[in-house]
């Protein structure tokens, strides 16, 4: 099943009956923890926020608090706690995303259309099952159980960045540019650093998870893949590097592209990557032309120095060839990272954004997803877990690419080197960007 166990390690807290030594959170505690960022994510919305549905793929941010919750109601409160009453009996199917062996869904599109429950029916929904999870975490000490919850917990902060991205979407489309939050931190002093080749040596190396602490089932079992030398780039792609692409008409040349991904830029006409806009001001014959971004802080003008984010399977493929180097696999993005400090720009350093590149000791976590040339398969030796679980990452093995190392709205202590996200080659709502291989 998943790569979990009972007695993982936990993330630290102080503790001042210790003389200020690290102890593991317990398990209710750390239920406590991430049930309540959900909730401080959306704290800054308007009640009107929380129902949009901006596209297909967008859910409204109450269908995530919602379906968060719902999660834990069904695969751990309703087998493990006796005499536990469901809240709304119509709420497993408002909130089923995708499980096929729980039961039929309201579809997926039409999530937007939901007026009802409000959003203060839903926050009494989370009130109502958190109460029922603290007494059973008070009563009940199973490993099995432990496992569940454990996976709920990173599911959900699996949807925290779903949120930031969802809200992020919902937000661009509104013409006012409404800011979701007015006091984001301050982006840090960007550093000049210049290009440079990482080598690697070639062999026989294993990837993959092992270990007591959580990993997803997708990340195992460990096994071997055999690398030829290879080169990784000692940094992301910025801004103003991916700018030159446009500017030297890598939109308009077909050359660069996969089919797919240039039939996409033909009808959705790309111009850019998604939120950027070419705001042109002045008097006739004297204009100026400046490119603007959408941040969840506001819309601003396009910082060079920050990592290029919002783009495409297809985009950084473009690039990569435009450039004439390609992007890393995910053997070589895995064999290059797995003894590299897991620092970086988090959803915990509040930012919200990619930070301008400033960290000379190649950064691979954090700011944003990276694309890999990998398609998303099963491992060798993979096996699905049986029943409705087994539905979680399995089943959506097909027409997906993989992405590795996190970004500025996962969880520090969500990421692992081994951890596998997955997308279309066509989304970029996601905070993905590229990093160059060779």
């Amino acid at each position: 099943m998943f790569a979990i166990s009972a007695n993982q390690s936990q993330p630290q807290s102080i503790d001042p009956r210790t003389n200020g030594t690290e102890v593991p959170l317990s398990l209710a505690a750390r239920y406590q923890q991430i049930r309540h960022t959900s909730e401080r994510i959306c704290q800054p919305l308007a009640i009107e926020d929380y129902t949009i549905q901006s596209m297909p793929d967008v859910s409204p941010p109450k269908w995530h608090l919602a379906h968060t919750t719902w999660f834990f109601e069904t695969f751990v409160l309703l087998p493990h706690l006796p005499g536990y009453t469901v809240f709304h009996p119509q709420f497993g199917y408002l909130f089923n995303s995708y499980y096929e062996a729980v039961g039929a869904r309201h579809p997926r599109h039409q999530r937007g259309l939901l007026s009802r429950p409000t959003v203060s029916e839903v926050y009494r929904y989370r009130e109502h099952v958190d109460r029922s999870m603290l007494e059973l975490l008070s009563t009940s000490e199973q490993p099995e159980l432990a496992q569940i919850i454990t996976l709920g917990l990173h599911h959900e902060q699996q949807h925290q960045e779903l949120l930031l991205m969802d809200l992020k979407h919902i937000l661009a489309t509104n013409p006012l540019h409404p800011i979701y939050r007015h006091n984001l931190p301050p982006q840090p002093t960007p550093t000049e650093i210049a290009f440079e080749w990482l080598r690697y040596p070639g062999g026989l190396y294993s990837i993959g998870h092992q270990g007591d602490e959580f990993a997803f089932d997708n990340e195992s079992p460990r096994h071997q893949t055999y690398l030829q030398d290879y080169q990784l780039a000692n940094r992301l792609v910025t801004n103003g590097e991916y700018l030159e692409f446009i500017q030297a008409g890598g939109y308009q040349k077909s050359k660069y592209w996969l089919a797919e991904g240039w039939a996409i830029v033909q009808t959705q006409q790309w111009q850019a990557p998604l939120y950027w806009e070419l705001i042109v001001s002045g008097i006739t014959g004297l204009e100026r032309r400046q490119w603007w971004v959408m941040t969840l802080g506001g819309f601003k003008k396009l910082d060079l120095n920050e990592p290029v984010c919002h783009v495409s399977f297809y985009e950084a493929d473009a690039y990569a060839t435009w450039k004439g180097q390609r992007l890393p696999t995910e053997a070589e993005w895995e064999v290059a990272t797995i003894n590299i400090p897991q620092v970086g720009n988090f959803l915990d350093s509040d930012l919200l954004h990619p930070a301008p590149i400033n960290n000379p000791h190649h950064q691979f976590f954090g700011d944003v997803w990276e694309w890999t040339q990998s398609a998303y398969l099963p491992y060798p030796g993979f096996q699905i877990a049986a029943g409705a679980i087994g539905e979680y990452n399995g089943k959506f093995m097909c027409n997906q690419m993989v992405l590795r190392g996190g970004a500025c709205v996962t969880a520090a202590d969500h990421i692992r080197p081994t951890y596998r996200n997955f997308f279309p080659p066509s989304a970029r709502w996601q905070f993905s960007g590229i990093r160059l291989a060779s």
